[in-house]
């Protein structure tokens, strides 16, 4: 293990030379790293991890990165994924059973914070035999392969963040032409809004043509 990690230095040495941040290639000791985390190492050639360790984590889904939609603030797109779980109102089928925390209160959430309340969301959700989540009153399946309404939201959302915080659009415009890769394992479900690093993609292309932002 002491070898190759000193065999990852010599070959982050060599990275200098390219068009882009050192730093966000750096190798990491995968000693005391979290099980979930793809590591800035595991990237091949042409291709850059999406690691929280590097200003790369601003693309995360996670980060703080303030964004308005349809007139409402949401303090990450992981909030505002996360919301989308929790009952909108009485008449909600939902709110049949006690949630920690209100749709308001999730969308002001970020990281893992955000997920947790997710996750307890999603306990619940399935007690209930449902499979679907809602946006101003609108039903939609979770996790489907098809991409639907969930998957416009979410890129939507992602392009509001872009549209609205600089520097995230400072940095998604540095990786180039670099493949964008997650930094962490696959959570199951195969919907193409899971693939955020490929929806980043689609946001960049959207940059460096002609779409107007």
């Amino acid at each position: 293990m002491k070898y190759l990690f000193l065999f990852l230095l010599i070959l982050n040495s060599l990275a200098l030379a390219q068009p882009y941040p050192a730093e966000w290639f750096k190798p990491v000791n995968p000693q005391g790293a979290p099980a979930w985390e793809i590591l800035p190492q595991a990237a091949a050639p042409g291709e850059v991890i999406l690691s929280k360790r590097t200003e790369l984590g601003i693309l995360s889904n996670f980060a703080a990165t303030p964004f308005v939609y349809k007139e409402k603030l949401y303090a990450s797109v992981e909030g505002f994924w996360q919301m989308m779980k929790y009952p909108e109102g009485s008449s909600d089928p939902r709110s049949v059973k006690i949630y920690p925390f209100t749709r308001d209160e999730v969308s002001a959430m970020t990281a893992f914070e955000a997920k947790e309340a997710g996750s307890v969301a999603s306990a619940i959700m399935k007690e209930l035999g449902i499979n679907w989540v809602t946006f101003e009153g609108i039903q939609m399946v979770y996790c489907t392969l098809e991409p639907g309404l969930h998957y416009e939201l979410i890129l939507d959302a992602m392009r509001a963040k872009l549209k609205q915080n600089p520097e995230v659009k400072r940095i998604l415009l540095a990786t180039g032409d670099l493949i964008l890769r997650p930094d962490h394992h696959d959570e199951g479900c195969k919907a193409q809004e899971w693939k955020y690093y490929e929806l980043w993609m689609i946001l960049r292309a959207e940059l460096t043509s002609s779409y107007s932002f």
